[in-house]
């Protein structure tokens, strides 16, 4: 697939390094010869240095021969502008990043349609419904819904309290089946392995397991750590996401937002009414403490620097407050921040990927997520007619060996997939799956 990127800030340069990983032909534009020099350096990419809003470098990046074309600026402004005219020109499908929520008003939506921008994401929107997510189920550090809900992703790391550690996996015999939940991946020592029969769990593995809607709870009750309600929550950054989780949460939950920048405060203040907004710097470990930090239920830290984020989350995590969030945008430091014991990592870059991504499948891919920490990704499709996965069972379908079948939704029904599963025509399947293979999985269900 022919992709072209418009920006090579973080963003852009991250997709272009898991893209172009993936085996497309990649084009990334940018005014900033330096930008365009790094992302060159990182992955192989056609650079065009130019403003990606004019006729002319649009032209000469092909975009009028481009299957995706994907805009990333900086400036919101810009993104639109340049997707719809890479579409004008020829683009067959135009993404644009935005960072205006009324945009997504579905009024508005079929605006930007009209205009030719196929589709238009908003990160930090998704990273703030994500946070909320957590905050609802504790115990884990990241919870995804498949199938409105009927199969759930579970990912909680393994407490020394823990009842499976020492104890060796399900689902690779039949005498497992049916079964209401199932482990499709552990992350342990940063690396992440697609487990077989005989693995067993270890004390501080990260733990993916695919769950029936009945055996959620059950499947969190496995960390070693006990759920809590939220009642009192401080937030770190009043950035887009800050802002979304406290406009989402006042109602319900006692928040206190703090931002060092005065300005910005006064007009936080105005703007949320049932939230406590606090003009100070975070990185002030006394001024914290005075402000309750110790009493609080959860912490999210979403400043825009990662050190700042992952230094106040460890402070709050050494007081005793049962969840900490934290938003990290440094690729480097994400490894760092889960082996300290932040409960939760965030970071637009993987949301960001998760949302393009479906769009580079040569299949219909209903929705991926790029896992945080993980080098797995989860997919989830509709089954074609007389598509391979129709002809035998699991075990005989010939999957590579880094990819797993982990759950089946037909009709009012949901499976747990075990090697004597099959597979019918218009099931919804979810795939845990290395990279290597991501590409190659939807043939099986195309």
């Amino acid at each position: 697939m022919k992709i072209v990127i418009a920006g090579a800030g973080e963003m852009g340069s991250h997709l272009a390094k898991m893209l172009s990983g993936n085996g497309h032909d990649i084009t990334v534009i940018d005014s900033d010869q330096k930008l365009l020099a790094d992302v060159a350096s990182l992955a192989d990419v056609i650079t065009v240095e130019g403003d990606s809003t004019t006729f002319a470098v649009l032209r000469k990046a092909s975009v009028r021969r481009c299957d995706l074309f994907i805009a990333v600026n900086h400036i919101e402004n810009d993104n639109v502008v340049a997707a719809m005219l890479a579409k004008q020109l020829g683009a067959k499908k135009s993404i644009a990043r935005i960072d205006n929520n009324e945009y997504l008003e579905p009024n508005n939506k079929e605006i930007f349609i009209e205009m030719g921008i196929d589709y238009l994401f908003y990160p930090e929107k998704v990273a703030a419904r994500e946070v909320i997510n957590l905050l609802g189920h504790t115990s884990t550090t990241e919870y995804v819904d498949f199938s409105s809900g009927k199969l759930s992703l579970v990912v909680f790391r393994l407490e020394p309290a823990s009842s499976l550690i020492g104890r060796e996996l399900t689902g690779f015999s039949e005498d497992d089946a049916p079964l209401s939940y199932r482990t499709v991946a552990i992350t342990r020592a940063g690396q992440t392995i697609i487990p077989r029969g005989g693995e067993r769990f270890a004390e501080g593995d990260t733990v993916y397991v695919i769950a029936r809607q009945d055996a959620v709870k059950e499947v969190m009750e496995f960390s070693g750590q006990t759920n809590v309600r939220i009642k009192n929550m401080m937030i770190l950054g009043g950035s887009r996401i800050g802002v979304r989780i406290a406009m989402e949460l006042q109602e319900e939950v006692n928040i206190k937002l703090i931002d060092y920048n005065a300005d910005k405060a006064y007009r936080l203040a105005e703007l949320l009414d049932k939230t406590l907004i606090i003009n100070e710097d975070g990185r002030n470990t006394e001024a914290m403490l005075e402000e309750g930090l110790a009493n609080m239920d959860a912490f999210v830290a979403v400043t825009g620097r990662s050190e700042t984020n992952i230094l106040t989350a460890m402070l709050a995590k050494r007081m005793g407050v049962k969840k900490v969030i934290a938003e990290v945008e440094n690729m480097n430091y994400i490894n760092l921040a889960e082996s300290i014991g932040i409960d939760t990592i965030i970071n637009k870059k993987l949301v960001t990927a998760s949302n393009i991504f479906r769009f580079t499948m040569s299949t219909d891919v209903q929705a991926i997520k790029c896992l945080m920490g993980s080098d797995a990704e989860v997919l989830e499709f509709i089954v074609k007619p007389n598509s391979p996965a129709t002809k035998n069972r699991i075990r005989d379908l010939g999957l590579p060996e880094d990819v797993i079948v982990g759950g089946i939704v037909r009709g009012d029904k949901v499976f747990i997939a075990v090697g004597s599963t099959e597979i019918n025509a218009y099931d919804r399947v979810v795939v845990f799956a290395m990279p290597a293979s991501v590409a190659r999985i939807g043939t099986f269900f195309n």
